[in-house]
């Protein structure tokens, strides 16, 4: 009789597991935002009602909704600027630990989080492991003001770096998404993205481009969950 695979919720949920472990008393962490960052939040939460003591700071009002639920203790950037940890899932990973993240439309306050953080510690199932980023569509958070005009210059940038697709709003119940900021989100469907820092110090550089899911030197680790075994990697030291 052959053994079934664990589905990929469980694999997220084996990911958010591990990284518990490296949770300590009284830290403060970043708690992040979609489905195995839930995992996380709410494993954290069995914790917290056994008496572990943390502080959470989290990247989204779902998170923070999920978090005051699952009774941990919560603050602001404002009240604690500098964080321990945080604990995040990517929509992809690469091998570099460079990551694409935003599909839950939370990339702005995530990567504001994560760089207030000392470590970052990436939780995947193995189908967000790939060699080359790019085929989940880049989300990139732009002011509604302009929108057009900036769309226009986010192809020309995509046009010069030879990357192609389409890059189109992201809607929710027929109406244009917004994010917990009050921003819109362009969804860039390249395929594959050859360099993905001179991609994001170009759109960087857009003005009404307000963040993209690009994040570059952020990850310090990844747990990544597959059938069979859980594998770390860690930023190589040079």
């Amino acid at each position: 009789m052959v053994d079934k695979l664990p589905t990929d919720d469980e694999l997220r949920r084996m990911a958010a597991g591990e990284a518990l472990g490296a949770v300590e008393p009284g830290m403060k962490l970043g708690l992040g935002t979609g489905r195995t960052a839930e995992h996380f939040v709410r494993l954290l939460g069995v914790k917290v009602r056994q008496g572990f003591d943390v502080v959470g700071v989290p990247t989204s009002e779902r998170t923070a909704t999920l978090a005051k639920a699952e009774g941990i203790r919560l603050a602001t950037l404002d009240e604690e600027p500098a964080l321990d940890l945080t604990i995040d899932g990517a929509d992809e990973i690469d091998p570099a630990l460079r990551l694409i993240k935003g599909g839950g439309g939370a990339l702005l306050r995530e990567k504001i989080v994560a760089a207030a953080s000392s470590r970052m510690i990436v939780i995947v199932d193995a189908a967000k492991f790939v060699p080359v980023l790019g085929a989940f569509p880049l989300p990139i958070e732009v002011v509604p003001f302009g929108l057009a005009a900036t769309r226009r210059a986010i192809e020309a940038v995509a046009a010069e770096l030879d990357l192609r697709g389409a890059i189109a709003p992201r809607a929710a119940d027929g109406r244009a998404f917004v994010t917990d900021g009050g921003h819109y989100i362009l969804d860039a469907s390249f395929g594959r993205i050859p360099d993905p820092e001179r991609l994001a110090a170009r759109l960087s550089g857009i003005p009404g481009v307000v963040e993209h899911g690009l994040f570059i030197g952020l990850a310090s680790a990844a747990i990544i969950a597959h059938p069979n075994r859980i594998e770390w990697l860690k930023q190589s030291r040079t």
